[in-house]
C-alpha cells in the first residue's frame, strides 16, 4: 500500500517562521504579544502565519479577555510525522531496496 503524505500540511509546515511558532507552542500556549517577542517577526507577519496554521489545523485557539492564546495540536504533528515514518519503513524493506524498474 502506497503511503500518502499531506503535501499542503508539509507546505505549511516549511515556513521557517511557521515552523518557529509551532516549535514555541510544542513548549507552551502562547499568545500572539509572546509570539512576537520570541520570533522578533512584525504583528501583522505573525497573524497572517498564525492564521495559516490555524486554518491547516495545526494550532487551535484560545480567547482570555483581549488577548488570543494559541495552542499547538500535537495530533496534527503527530499524523505528518507518522507518514514520513512509514515512507522510512516502506524504503528499508528488502523488497524496495531491490525492486528497480527497468528504464525505457
Amino acid at each position: 500500500m502506497m503511503t500518502s503524505v499531506d503535501t499542503d500540511l508539509v507546505r505549511v509546515l516549511a515556513d521557517p517562521l511557521r515552523l518557529q511558532i509551532v516549535t514555541l507552542l510544542a513548549n507552551e500556549t502562547l499568545c500572539t504579544s509572546h509570539l512576537v517577542e520570541e520570533t522578533g517577526a512584525r504583528q501583522t507577519n505573525l497573524s497572517n502565519h498564525l492564521r495559516v496554521l490555524r486554518e491547516a489545523g495545526v494550532v487551535e485557539t484560545e480567547p482570555c479577555g483581549r488577548y488570543t492564546y494559541y495552542k499547538l495540536r500535537p495530533d496534527v504533528i503527530e499524523a505528518v510525522a507518522d507518514s514520513f515514518a512509514q515512507l522510512a519503513a516502506t524504503a528499508r524493506t528488502t523488497v524496495a531496496a531491490e525492486k528497480k524498474r527497468p528504464c525505457a
